[in-house]
């Protein structure tokens, strides 16, 4: 080898090496890359989870409260169609179920449409299907009634008295007449201090025959309202017919009003207040039925 043939190979190697070095130096850095190129792959991956991740928490957090406003909804329309809701929001999980019984209690006919009413055949289902629902824990019942038809009155009294779940009343505005045997059907009853209850003698509407078969239906009427009234609180039935005789207050009827702490007084309704002292009430019947049944 000559040398100019010796310092040719020399400059090549020292420039670009051998062919199997350059090959391998070729390989080394496309192993780089595909490990650049994996690493980039992963992370792209990684990251469409995270973002498919976020955007279905995003919907499940779209669907519940897409739920919890149609349940709203619901509870408001109940509450325009029939004075009723269900109430769960409290910290124990009771479930509870308000009924109301406002304006007049309709009976078999028909009242005009400018009346507010309680149509009883609203409420007998309704409490039916309340009985035999498991997940109700308790009845809230608010009143603000004239009173009504005494028929229609006692059948939803002595529903609301053979539910085996826990109720309480509470006495709003007033309840009068058939009115008090609805708010002493509850396990107890409350009455606010500005609450008002009348307590007067049976009334018919219409033609009436003056003959003693007349008077004697009215005695058997009257007898089944005071001795509802007595069987559920502690009045007795011979000082509910004194209080619906009383002359000395009416001026154009007979009877008696009782205010607030009256009722108390008297043992129609079983203590003073309002709807935080009902709701506490309520729950303390709750847990105590719950702890019966375990």
């Amino acid at each position: 080898m000559c040398i100019y043939e010796y310092e040719y190979l020399k400059s090549r190697n020292a420039i670009g090496g051998s062919a199997s070095d350059r090959s391998r130096q070729s390989q080394t850095g496309n192993g780089d890359k595909c490990f650049a190129k994996s690493q980039e792959d992963r992370e792209t991956v990684d990251e469409r989870e995270d973002v498919r991740g976020s955007q279905e928490a995003k919907g499940e957090d779209r669907d519940r409260q897409e739920e919890k406003g149609e349940a709203q909804d619901r509870m408001e329309q109940m509450i325009i169609d029939s004075g009723q809701a269900f109430l769960g929001g409290n910290g124990d999980d009771y479930r509870i179920y308000l009924l109301s019984v406002i304006g007049e209690i309709e009976g078999h006919d028909c009242l005009p449409p400018n009346t507010k009413t309680t149509k009883y055949e609203h409420v007998l289902p309704k409490l039916a299907c309340i009985e035999d629902d498991n997940e109700v824990d308790g009845v809230l019942l608010l009143l603000n009634t004239v009173g009504g038809d005494v028929e229609s009155g006692l059948a939803i009294a002595e529903m609301i008295a053979s539910l085996s779940k826990p109720t309480v009343s509470l006495v709003l505005g007033g309840s009068h007449s058939i009115g008090v045997p609805l708010a002493v059907s509850t396990d107890y009853s409350l009455i606010v201090p500005s609450g008002t209850m009348v307590i007067h003698p049976v009334r018919l509407n219409g033609t009436v025959i003056g003959a003693q078969p007349t008077y004697d239906y009215f005695k058997q009427m009257q007898d089944r309202i005071t001795g509802f009234i007595s069987n559920h609180c502690r009045v007795k039935q011979s000082r509910i017919e004194e209080l619906m005789t009383n002359k000395q207050m009416l001026t154009k009827d007979l009877g008696t009003i009782l205010v607030g702490a009256q009722a108390v007084e008297e043992g129609i309704i079983d203590a003073v207040g309002g709807i935080s002292e009902a709701f506490h009430k309520l729950y303390e019947l709750i847990s105590e039925n719950k702890g019966k049944d375990s």
